[in-house]
């Protein structure tokens, strides 16, 4: 069967994106040139051009062009969440653990109305200082012992023990933002003085290729005690 010319022209383009022939940030082909280079039609040129634009190769925008995306897509990056600091004295308190069925976290679980999960609450310390304070949504399915909150200081742990589940090795998807101000009820959890940031993260764990969701989570993290590392290989 003979391969679409819209594919033809976006697998071509791409392959420039990878090769470095453009590169992250710079000013791509015109519609009028890809209609020129190609001896195709404007509708074809801009199938191809929308293709890459929605796997992220590309951005437009109105009245300036096309440019070479700046994400880093197809592209081999390690990333390393890092606490910058040496501690014998990490601990892990929980503070709260409950039976839930709020229907905004329910939908995040991929669970029905009917069903339930269990909100862990965690403050995570180092030398005493309250550096991550976490909220944990788990499947009520998952949760073997709710009457023993400090069974689950260590979630991650509790999969392993209770189900040999290990998360690490389980797709997931993190997001991480910078929150300013910080609301005023982490900031005091967490001992941060006025107008002073937190890193927010959200991260969501499936088992397997099932999207059973077995942890959505949301952390508020210390400014001065987190850190990225990126690395392109």
């Amino acid at each position: 069967m003979k391969t679409p010319k819209y594919l033809t022209i976006k697998d071509d383009l791409k392959n420039q994106i990878l090769n470095g022939t453009y590169t992250s940030g710079d000013k791509f082909y015109s519609e009028a040139e890809l209609v020129k280079i190609y001896d195709a039609s404007s509708i074809t040129v801009i199938r191809a051009i929308k293709e890459l634009v929605k796997e992220g190769f590309l951005v437009r925008y109105q009245g300036k062009g096309t440019y070479v995306s700046r994400k880093r897509v197809n592209k081999l990056v390690r990333f390393t969440d890092k606490e910058i600091f040496s501690s014998d004295e990490d601990h892990v308190k929980v503070i709260s653990l409950a039976k839930e069925n709020n229907p905004q976290i329910l939908k995040e679980l991929n669970l029905s109305t009917s069903e339930y999960y269990y909100k862990i609450v965690r403050i995570r310390t180092a030398d005493g200082v309250p550096y991550i304070y976490h909220h944990s949504y788990i499947p009520a399915r998952f949760i073997k012992h709710p009457e023993d909150p400090d069974y689950y200081s260590s979630i991650y742990s509790r999969f392993r023990s209770d189900f040999d589940i290990n998360l690490n090795e389980m797709p997931s998807k993190e997001i991480n933002k910078i929150c300013f101000p910080t609301d005023t009820k982490v900031a005091n959890i967490l001992q941060l003085q006025d107008k002073q940031p937190t890193v927010f993260q959200e991260k969501k764990t499936w088992l397997s290729l099932k999207k059973t969701v077995a942890e959505y989570i949301v952390t508020y993290k210390r400014w001065d005690y987190y850190q990225i590392e990126i690395v392109n290989d």
